[in-house]
């Protein structure tokens, strides 16, 4: 018998917000929020629209004993504003790599949330990785801009799935090496 032990989630926190793991309580927001046509075609597994009961499903996968993405929510609730502005998510890689993917609301774009929780994210480097990979769809030069401003260096071009568009997307591929 294989037992494999998940890390428990750090909380990381910000100048502006707090990066902690999902609970149930942001599932309204979630479902908002993701329901929104403009966040859901900025991504590869967001559906449109949104189906009633994902944001439960995507919250206990989460918490799932067996996980193998890590997601946070973006709470700023402790500084007096929203208790869920977007998410970012870490996927487990072979060979000590992860996948960093994010969403933020569109009340929060244009703000540097995106940024400041992708750079919270690399610095602590939960799963110890040597490398951190990212991609932006090419229609989504704003996302592309927060990798880069992020020390993220494009690797080339490829296309990735959208649930949303039901079609394949031309994305721009880039990467981190980390200190380790």
């Amino acid at each position: 018998m294989n037992i494999a032990t998940i890390e428990v989630q750090p909380v990381i926190r910000t100048s502006r917000f707090t990066l902690r793991p999902l609970r149930m309580s942001d599932t309204g927001l979630i479902s908002l929020y993701a329901g929104d046509l403009r966040v859901a075609i900025g991504t590869r597994s967001i559906p449109h629209p949104y189906p009633p009961g994902a944001a439960a499903q995507l919250v206990s996968r989460a918490n799932g004993a067996l996980r193998e993405e890590d997601f946070w929510a973006l709470d700023s609730s402790e500084q007096g504003c929203e208790e869920f502005m977007g998410l970012i998510s870490l996927d487990r890689m072979d060979r000590g790599q992860s996948e960093i993917r994010y969403w933020i609301a569109p009340a929060f774009w244009n703000t540097g949330m995106a940024s400041e929780a992708v750079r919270a994210i690399i610095a602590a480097n939960p799963h110890g990785a040597s490398r951190f990979f990212a991609e932006a769809f090419q229609d989504n030069p704003g996302a592309a801009r927060v990798l880069t401003n992020c020390g993220f260096e494009y690797l080339g071009d490829a296309e990735a799935w959208s649930v949303a568009r039901n079609s394949a997307v031309p994305t721009w591929t880039y990467t981190l090496k980390t200190g380790l």
